[in-house]
């Protein structure tokens, strides 16, 4: 398992998104070693990796979404249905992975790159409509969710650099079978997985809380 290109995003204008905005979507393989540390909380536009920053805040960034990362395999998969390359960072993401079962990743499972980095898996992507208009793919929102591929975010545990080449192994593996496949699965086509979630003490306390929203309002709790 390994790194095949490490990510960072060139600023652009964003026309997908209401109002004036960039997007950072457009990210690029970097030479040499990046740096990698904790963003602190969402809403200053802060991510994990030097040079790299989000710009719909309200959404993007911050210690639960640090670094997102996606598999070789995976593109390859969606490079054969788009008839077109896509070559590391086309989906956005920091990492480009090979030989890891991102899909399969646990929540709260732990990721060693090189020798300082400890990542750690906390969700999966969402599409957005800026994913849809960078991909120039109409329908492509629905077309994504239904693969249920969606790349994982994960926090940084251990600073450190990181290079492309890099070797990642995994360590920690927590005691719950909640993967990032799951999670995106529960919510957005099988909500009926949604009670199978909370087991997983990684995952973010607001994507717990919505969780918990959404079983109280289908068992008729919730209030006001």
């Amino acid at each position: 398992m390994e790194l095949l290109s490490v990510n960072v995003g060139r600023p652009q204008p964003n026309p997908w998104k209401s109002g004036p905005g960039d997007t950072g979507i457009d990210k690029r393989p970097v030479d040499g070693p990046v740096a990698v540390t904790a963003p602190g909380p969402k809403g200053t536009g802060a991510v994990g990796l030097a040079g790299d920053r989000v710009y719909d805040v309200d959404h993007h960034g911050g210690y639960d979404q640090a670094v997102y990362a996606y598999a070789r395999e995976d593109l390859d998969g969606w490079e054969a249905e788009l008839g077109r390359p896509l070559p590391g960072g086309a989906f956005g993401e920091n990492l480009t992975t090979l030989g890891l079962d991102v899909t399969g990743a646990l929540i709260g499972e732990r990721w060693h790159i090189g020798p300082q980095v400890v990542l750690e898996v906390s969700c999966p992507r969402i599409p957005c409509s800026t994913f849809q208009g960078w991909l120039r793919r109409e329908g492509w929102i629905k077309r994504f969710t239904q693969a249920a591929v969606p790349g994982a975010y994960l926090r940084v545990i251990e600073p450190g650099e990181i290079s492309a080449g890099d070797r990642v192994e995994i360590g920690h593996r927590p005691d719950h079978d909640v993967t990032v496949g799951l999670v995106f699965r529960a919510a957005t086509l099988e909500p009926e997985l949604l009670p199978r979630l909370l087991v997983a003490d990684a995952l973010p306390e607001e994507d717990k809380e919505l969780v918990r929203r959404r079983l109280a309002k289908g068992s008729g709790q919730e209030s006001g």
